[in-house]
């Protein structure tokens, strides 16, 4: 299996943050992943430039929507400019020739109303223009959480498909979240896709903490909680973009695309 592979890079140059790493994709943010501000693209040229360059290089760029982002939650101020900011990450995504914009799940409080919550992302969808597919990524913690566990995920998928646009939604399976989150590794990628029916890109990362920890925890491979072949058995099974998180700058991610090459290849 030639693994289609990369890591999350700074957004000034990802076509040379790929090919220092011997990488074929790169994911991104644009702008400040903290921050409500709109999408900034820091590449010389702009976007027309990076997305030119990039498909000269042969190089795909995934862009990951800013972690305020929470269209789930019963607060307006929260979900209404959660709902812009997503959109205009979309749209800018699309102007870079962006594969696709990943964005977490989102959670509500421990006593609200999960229903309402999936409402809300029927909602969201039902609103978006999507001219890239938008990769809803499952996460590690919360006992509310949108895409923490199957069963939420299958409620999910449920309200989401009764949205316009519905077949532009994605799925990003993330290792470390799914064993932090109480996902066996061994099953998660048939039991994902029975549910939502694809993996479109999965964030390969070891976990510093146990499982089921609900902890969102990256670390390079060997160095966490779990084993090297539960990591490359997820990869095998999914058969879809790989996106390395883990720390260690250039060296740590070089490091860990050639190890998950090795062990998947």
């Amino acid at each position: 299996m030639a693994l289609h592979i990369g890591a999350h890079v700074d957004q000034e140059d990802p076509i040379a943050e790929a090919k220092a790493r011997g990488a074929s994709l790169s994911q991104l943010f644009l702008g400040d992943p903290q921050s409500y501000k709109g999408p900034v693209i820091r590449y010389a040229g702009g976007a027309a430039a990076l997305r030119a360059d990039a498909e000269a290089a042969g190089i795909d760029l995934y862009v990951h929507a800013p972690y305020p982002i929470n269209v789930a939650s019963l607060n307006n101020r929260i979900r209404i400019p959660g709902r812009k900011l997503l959109q205009q990450h979309l749209t800018a995504a699309a102007e870079i020739g962006a594969k696709g914009v990943i964005v977490h799940g989102g959670h509500l409080g421990v006593d609200e109303d999960a229903a309402k919550g999936f409402d809300n992302w029927r909602k969201c969808i039902d609103g978006l223009d999507l001219p890239v597919p938008l990769l809803i990524e499952n996460t590690a913690g919360g006992d509310n959480a949108m895409a923490r566990r199957l069963e939420a995920i299958a409620r999910l998928w449920d309200a989401i498909g009764t949205a316009a646009g519905s077949d532009q939604v994605g799925f990003c399976l993330d290792t470390c979240h799914a064993h932090a989150g109480g996902n066996d590794l061994g099953t998660v990628v048939d039991e994902v896709r029975a549910i939502t029916g694809r993996i479109d890109l999965v964030h390969a990362n070891d976990s510093r903490d146990e499982f089921d920890s609900g902890a969102d925890r990256h670390t390079n491979f060997g160095s966490g909680h779990i084993a090297g072949d539960a990591v490359a058995g997820v990869i095998r099974a999914a058969g879809a973009p790989v996106v390395c998180e883990t720390p260690g700058g250039l060296e740590g991610q070089t490091a860990d695309i050639a190890w998950l090459r090795a062990q998947v290849d």
